[in-house]
C-alpha cells in the first residue's frame, strides 16, 4: 500500500472510502434484519440465486416468498436495478458529519451535533439510540442526559455508524479520529456504543498509512480500552483469524461468546466487521461480500467494511461493479443534500483533511523556523 503523501493520493483514498461506504451499504441493505436473515439463510439465498462467491450487489429475489421477506428497499439495491445510491441512514450520518465540521469545524460540541440534528435530519429518519436522544433534545435536555434518559439502546451499532468523517478528516492519526467521534458519540450512547464509535473512526483513519488491514485494526484498539467488551471480542476475531481458523468457524466461535446481545448491540456486529476485515485481506470485493454474509446489521457493517477497505485500496482500485451503479449520486434524508455529487462530498471531505493537516504541521513549521533563525544568528 503507497503511503499517503500527495494530494492525489489522498483525494483517491477519500473518495474511496465515501464510494466504498456507499456500496457495501447498499449490499446489505436488501436483508437487514438480523433475526430472520441470518448467516447461513444469506448463502442460502446466494446459492440458490448462482451468486457465490458473491463478487456483485445482491442478485433479485428468485421468488415472491424471498422479495416479501427482503427489506422494501431492495428494488433500488439489487444488481440491474441500481440508479445511484438508495438513502440510509448509515449514509445520511456521514453526510451530516461533514456538514457539522464544515460548519461546526473541528471543535465542534456535542450540544452542536444536536443542534444540527434538530436542524437538518427528519426525526422519522432517526432509529434505536438516535430517535432515544432526538426525543430527549426536542424536550430541552442537554447531553450527557440525552444519551441516558430513557433510552435502552445506549451500546447499540448507531454511534459506530456515524464516525466515518472523522477518519476521513484525520488521516493517520487515529486518537484525533477517536476524539471527535466520541464528541458525536456521547449524545445518545454510552460504554461500547461509544467505544465502538470511536474504534471505527481510528479504523479508518488508520487504513490511510497501515501497510495491512491487520496493522490498521491492531492501531484502532489502541484508542479505546483494552478491558472493555468491544475490544476483548475484536481482540478474540484477531486471535481465531492467526490461529487459521476457518472464517464460517471464526464467527460461529464468536456467535456462541456473544450470543443475547441482539443483532444490533454494537460488539456482536464489531466481531463480524472485523472478520470480514482480516479475512477480506485488504481485497474490496471479499471484504464487503464476506462482511455481509457474517449478518446482524448488515448494511451497517458493509458501509464501515467498505469504507475501510476503499480507503486501503484507494477509488480507483474498487472493481467499476460496485461503483459506476452509483452514478456518483447520493439520495439523503438531511435537508440539502438530496441527490448531491459523491465526487462533490469527497472533495469537500479533502478540503477538511487538508485544512486540518495544515493546522497540525503549522506549530512544526514554526518550531523548526524558529530552530533555523537561532541558528543562522548563532
Amino acid at each position: 500500500m503507497t503511503p499517503v503523501g500527495t494530494e492525489p493520493e489522498l483525494a483517491d483514498r477519500i473518495l474511496g472510502g465515501w464510494l466504498g461506504r456507499i456500496a457495501g451499504n447498499m449490499l446489505g441493505k436488501p436483508v437487514e434484519q438480523g433475526d430472520l436473515w441470518t448467516r447461513e439463510r444469506i448463502d442460502r439465498y446466494l446459492r440458490r440465486t448462482a451468486a457465490l462467491p458473491l463478487t456483485d450487489y445482491l442478485p433479485e429475489p428468485p421468488g415472491d416468498d424471498e422479495a416479501a421477506e427482503l427489506r422494501p428497499e431492495w428494488r433500488s439495491c439489487v444488481r440491474g436495478r441500481i440508479h445511484g445510491s438508495c438513502r440510509d441512514d448509515d449514509i445520511d450520518y456521514a453526510v451530516l458529519g461533514l456538514h457539522l465540521l464544515e460548519t461546526r469545524g473541528f471543535g465542534f460540541s456535542t450540544e452542536e451535533v444536536g443542534d444540527l440534528w434538530l436542524l437538518r435530519l427528519p426525526y422519522l429518519q432517526t432509529f434505536t439510540a438516535e430517535r432515544a436522544a432526538y426525543r430527549n433534545l426536542a424536550n430541552g435536555l442537554k447531553p450527557p442526559l440525552t444519551a441516558t434518559y430513557d433510552n435502552p439502546y445506549q451500546e447499540w451499532i448507531g454511534a459506530l455508524i456515524r464516525a466515518d468523517v472523522y477518519g476521513w478528516t484525520c488521516p493517520g492519526d487515529p486518537p484525533r479520529a477517536a476524539s471527535l467521534a466520541r464528541r458525536d458519540a456521547v449524545l445518545s450512547h454510552t460504554g461500547n456504543g461509544v467505544y465502538g464509535a470511536m474504534w471505527a473512526a481510528a479504523l479508518i483513519s488508520a487504513a490511510f498509512t497501515a501497510p495491512t488491514v491487520r496493522h490498521a485494526v491492531d492501531r484502532a484498539l489502541t484508542v479505546v480500552p483494552g478491558g472493555c467488551r468491544l475490544a476483548r471480542t475484536v481482540r478474540r476475531v484477531v486471535s481465531l483469524h492467526d490461529t487459521r481458523m476457518t472464517w464460517e468457524d471464526t464467527l460461529t466461535t464468536i456467535e456462541a461468546e456473544t450470543a443475547g446481545l441482539g443483532w444490533i448491540h454494537t460488539v456482536p456486529n464489531a466481531a463480524v466487521l472485523t472478520a470480514g476485515l482480516l479475512y477480506g485481506d485488504g481485497d474490496f470485493t471479499r471484504t464487503i461480500a464476506l462482511t455481509v454474509r457474517g449478518g446482524l446489521d448488515t448494511d451497517s457493517n458493509g458501509a464501515t467494511a467498505g469504507s475501510v477497505a476503499g480507503v486501503l485500496t484507494g477509488a480507483d482500485a474498487i472493481p467499476p461493479q460496485w461503483k459506476d451503479p452509483l452514478q456518483d449520486t447520493v439520495r439523503s434524508a438531511v435537508f440539502g443534500f438530496d441527490g448531491v455529487r459523491i465526487s462533490d462530498l469527497a472533495r469537500r471531505t479533502l478540503r477538511l483533511a487538508q485544512a486540518r493537516r495544515e493546522d497540525r504541521e503549522q506549530p512544526v513549521r514554526a518550531r523548526a523556523e524558529e530552530r533555523e533563525r537561532a541558528e543562522a544568528g548563532s
